[in-house]
């Protein structure tokens, strides 16, 4: 089941998309799917019909991992009263 990630590249705003499986230490790239902009928008520097991008690791600065639908029941929200 793909994971919904929010990819931070280098000198690019924050994208979301879907990765498959989780990276490894010993991979060299990775393989995103369903690429879109924070607010749900294409992706304006990809072609239109593009289904999948591999980005290398120089690229990507960090990747924050969401929790799916099932695992945010299970996550504790900090949160003031």
């Amino acid at each position: 089941m793909a994971k919904t990630v929010i990819l931070h590249l280098t000198g690019e705003d924050p994208i979301l998309a879907d990765l498959d499986d989780e990276p490894q230490p010993t991979d060299l790239f990775i393989k995103v799917s369903n690429m879109r902009r924070r607010d749900g928008k294409p992706v304006p520097y990809l072609a239109a019909g593009v289904q999948a991008v591999i980005f290398p690791w120089h690229r990507i600065t960090f990747i924050e991992l969401m929790p799916s639908e099932e695992e945010r029941s299970s996550v504790v929200d900090f949160f003031r009263s």
